[in-house]
């Protein structure tokens, strides 16, 4: 008879098991700060120092490679974002506007060659200019408008 009473016991301490485990897996919030979460690398040797930064150098890389690309094709740079379209990687999408999120992008064609700058909306530690041209190599400033001179970003 005892064991009759206990039966409906069983059903209610399987349900609340789960929530049981949840409340213990569940970590507690860090405290509220001003400062936001250190960044995390992208892959080994990122040289961005924040998320903004991975992006701008990401759509500088894709620009590069895709100028090296159709500068092998055609004997000479592409002279507007919209011609590289479809060559390497870059989309139609990354032509449409030079607003890149927190960066905006500058391109201009040269006689034998091309400019490709990501200027941050704030310039700061996190949010760096950027520089490239024809020779591929990546150049950041954080206080001023980078260029040929420059540091390469590593």
């Amino acid at each position: 008879m005892k064991i009759r009473k206990l039966v409906w016991l069983f059903p209610v301490l399987l349900a609340l098991a789960p929530l049981a485990v949840f409340a213990q897996e569940t970590p507690a919030a860090p405290p509220a700060s001003g400062t936001p979460p250190a960044y995390q690398p992208k892959f080994p040797g990122d040289p961005a120092r924040s998320d903004a930064e991975a992006e701008a150098l990401g759509y500088m890389r894709v620009v590069v490679r895709a100028q090296k690309e159709y500068n092998k094709k055609h004997s000479h740079y592409a002279e507007t974002l919209q011609s590289l379209v479809n060559t390497g990687s870059f989309t139609r999408r990354m032509a449409s506007t030079t607003d890149r999120g927190e960066y905006h992008v500058g391109f201009k064609a040269k006689k034998d060659g091309y400019i490709l700058t990501m200027t941050p909306r704030n310039l700061d530690a996190q949010h760096r200019s950027f520089y490239a041209d024809e020779d591929a190599v990546i150049h950041g400033d954080e206080e001023k408008a980078a260029g040929p001179e420059s540091p390469k970003v590593k």
